[in-house]
């Protein structure tokens, strides 16, 4: 599992967090609580990754199954019983929809 460091570390800490890298760990490494980069071993052997094509990507959703929103909202409810969770199940996007 890769360990958090802040930009900051990484800064500071540079050779240090290089030769721990060398020697096989990975990092994730934020800058102001935000993961921007993972930092991890070179592997020469890796090939590049392939950006898809939107053709390609579009393909791709129509194979997953549909989203059940409501069965959603069922798990999410009952996880929050579960856990005893107090927070509210709520649609973040609600309060930017214009009235009407």
């Amino acid at each position: 599992m890769a360990e958090t460091i802040g930009q900051r570390e990484l800064r500071n800490d540079n050779a240090k967090i290089i030769q721990r890298v060398m020697a096989g760990e990975s990092f994730v490494v934020t800058r102001n609580g935000v993961p921007v980069a993972d930092l991890i071993p070179h592997q020469a052997s890796r090939e590049p990754l392939r950006r898809l094509t939107l053709r390609e990507v579009q393909a791709k959703f129509r194979q997953m199954a549909p989203v059940d929103g409501e069965a959603w909202k069922r798990d999410i409810a009952e996880a929050d019983a579960f856990f005893a969770a107090d927070d509210p199940l709520e649609d973040p996007w609600e309060r930017r929809r214009p009235a009407g």
